[in-house]
């Protein structure tokens, strides 16, 4: 086990206490949902795929993401704008309508297995780097109490720029952040992009 992934699991009591609790109305964020539709889909299911499915993630990390972009901690002048006049109760009952939904099924390209799937299991030992199933679990599903998003059937185009963004520091600024940011720091561009198609297509690789 690396050191980084030893440092991850000894904090992990004090990222549980202080993960924001959503109890939010599916039903009520339904009904609020309408502009997340055009970049997010009908389903919570992304057409882009530079725009993250929502579908299936769960609530307390929604919940937790919304503040972010609303206070600033999350840079992204789209997602600003979105959540402006939203207050914490439309936040929350967002998170809960779209964790009620099913994230779309994946497929990692062929290319991207070998590297990918080592990376995933395995980690970088001689770079310190954890495997990504020791936070994200072997399914991809995460962890929800320490606020680890599911990213299993996540979009491969959107995972590789959130590496991307947290290699570079451009996203940051809270505690798992910057857990990200010195994972990513020591990944290479096609490890990034092998990594992010293995998660993407994580529901084809056998894993239960």
């Amino acid at each position: 086990m690396t050191r980084r992934l030893l440092a991850v699991l000894a904090a992990l009591p004090f990222m549980v206490a202080g993960i924001a609790q959503a109890e939010g109305d599916p039903q009520a964020g339904e009904s609020k949902s309408q502009p997340c539709v055009a970049c997010h889909g009908a389903d919570g299911n992304s057409g882009n795929p530079e725009w993250p499915n929502l579908a299936g993630q769960h609530e307390e990390y929604l919940y937790e993401q919304l503040r972010h972009f609303k206070d600033g901690t999350r840079e992204n002048a789209l997602m600003a704008g979105q959540v402006a006049n939203l207050s914490d109760q439309d936040m929350q009952d967002l998170a809960a309508y779209y964790a009620g939904g099913q994230m779309e099924v994946g497929e990692t390209s062929e290319e991207a297995v070998e590297l990918g799937e080592q990376l995933w299991r395995g980690g970088i030992p001689e770079r310190d780097v954890p495997s990504c199933a020791g936070c994200h679990g072997p399914a991809g599903d995460g962890m929800k109490g320490a606020g680890y998003p599911k990213i299993s059937g996540q979009k491969a185009t959107y995972l590789a720029m959130q590496l991307r963004a947290y290699r570079d520091g451009e996203r940051s600024g809270y505690q798992n952040a910057q857990i990200m940011n010195g994972i990513a720091a020591e990944l290479t561009d096609e490890e990034i992009e092998a990594v992010a198609s293995f998660a993407y297509g994580l529901y084809l690789e056998g894993v239960e």
